[in-house]
């Protein structure tokens, strides 16, 4: 007879196949962004570090939609850094447009599972 555990093994490496190693692990949030309160035209950063095996790629959501950056276009005034977090390198505040302004996460993904930051929010001084 094959054990519960033997059989979700077994399930597990019929999902995965080869690629599942004994090292690999999910990712884990090691570094969460906190609250900023910043300047209009002033640049910032949110903080995102986070562990796994395979090393997690990283996601910016504001409000629930992802965050565009250089990496989608490189004229993006915000910036995915090699570390993971967020940098802006101008905070863009208007009368009717805030795109910068709101609540953030960061989410770490690799093929065994996704870890999301606690929200940060940022805020735009008032003049």
């Amino acid at each position: 007879l094959l054990t519960p555990l033997l059989l979700f093994g077994f399930a597990f490496f019929q999902v995965y196949g080869s690629r599942l190693r004994q090292e690999d692990f999910p990712p884990r949030i090691v570094e969460h962004p906190s609250d900023v309160i910043v300047s209009k035209g002033e640049p910032t950063t949110l903080n995102c570090k986070a562990e796994g095996r395979p090393t997690p790629t990283i996601e910016w959501y504001k409000g629930g939609e992802r965050v565009e950056t250089d990496k989608d276009d490189p004229r993006s005034h915000r910036m995915l850094l090699p570390s993971g977090s967020l940098f802006f390198l101008r905070i863009v505040h208007g009368r009717r447009s805030k795109p910068d302004e709101g609540s953030y996460v960061c989410v770490a993904r690799n093929y065994l599972g996704e870890a999301v930051s606690r929200n940060a929010s940022l805020e735009v001084a008032c003049e």
